[in-house]
């Protein structure tokens, strides 16, 4: 997405909040905000012309290219959102830079500003003819305040080294040195910001580590199932072989059991032929015995 608004700004840290909120969409602006708190914006190189830069979205990592360039601001991001005239993802990075930018721009002196002219981010008639302008001029340094600053920032430092709270600055007014307490402040808050995230972060991986152990555990159980299961099936099929080999052993006797009833099918009829011829012969003695036994009789003296 590329986005490309009138603005006459000569650096990009002149470009506050109240400006970029001014030509900015409500939603667009309050999730570029969060992204800023939640510590999700990575400035890769920047200046006063041009920042180079990526944000941490909530569906993946964006790119930005933000610059001025012919009385324009122009901005770039790999995102793909309708949001005009900037998206989320380069209000959160011009808020990055601003807060940044802040403690540079409080050591212009006063002279240096009154001889530009007034910055201002104009907004594109899309937007309703919203449009911010931005004016300061940093006030002197004071020794007092100065010897303040140092006595607060002894115990400051020692009290950042430990992680524990540091101590309430000291009421100044307006000024260089108010500046630099802001800085260091701000440093300490997305130090903890960092920490938070980090604690979150590491949890987070404990988390997903135990969820990789229990599917790691899972996995190693489904494979002794399938190793057993395979197992069975072999053996199954073993089995199944087997009763193939004694199916084949009962065909094969059933065959030669046919043949032998039709052996024995023949070898009785044979008989019962044999028997028939017997019965013959038996019947053609009986009839010659009686013949020989009636002439015997006739020629008997009597």
């Amino acid at each position: 997405m590329r986005n490309k608004i009138p603005c006459s700004a000569d650096r990009l840290g002149l470009l506050d909040p109240q400006m970029i909120q001014a030509v900015s969409e409500a939603s667009a602006f309050q999730i570029g905000h969060q992204y800023l708190t939640e510590n999700r914006v990575r400035i890769v190189e920047a200046d006063d012309a041009q920042i180079s830069s990526a944000v941490i979205g909530n569906s993946g990592l964006y790119e930005q290219t933000i610059c001025l360039k012919d009385g324009h601001l122009i901005s770039k991001c790999s995102c793909t959102l309708p949001e005009e005239p900037m998206c989320r993802h380069c209000i959160a990075v011009l808020l990055e830079y601003h807060r940044w930018a802040q403690p540079r721009q409080s050591r212009k002196t006063s002279e240096a500003r009154e001889t530009k002219p007034q910055s201002s981010l104009q907004a594109d008639p899309t937007t309703n003819g919203k449009s911010s302008t931005m004016q300061s001029a940093p006030p002197d340094v004071k020794l007092s305040e100065v010897m303040q600053f140092v006595e607060w920032l002894q115990p400051a430092m020692k009290a950042i080294e430990k992680g524990e709270q540091v101590p309430d600055p000291p009421k100044l007014g307006a000024g260089e040195v108010t500046t630099w307490i802001h800085t260091i402040r701000n440093l300490e808050d997305r130090r903890r910001e960092s920490e938070k995230v980090q604690v979150n972060l590491e949890s987070d991986m404990r988390d997903r580590e135990a969820y990789v152990g229990r599917l790691t555990q899972q996995l190693q159980t489904s494979i002794a199932e399938a190793k057993t299961a395979q197992a069975a099936s072999q053996e199954l099929q073993r089995e199944v072989a087997t009763y193939k080999g004694m199916v084949a052993k009962v065909g094969e006797l059933a065959g030669e059991l046919a043949r032998y009833d039709g052996q024995m099918k023949s070898v009785a009829s044979e008989i019962l032929n044999k028997g028939t011829q017997i019965d013959k012969l038996a019947s053609s003695f009986k009839e010659v015995a009686e013949t020989l036994k009636s002439v015997t009789k006739q020629n008997s003296p009597r």
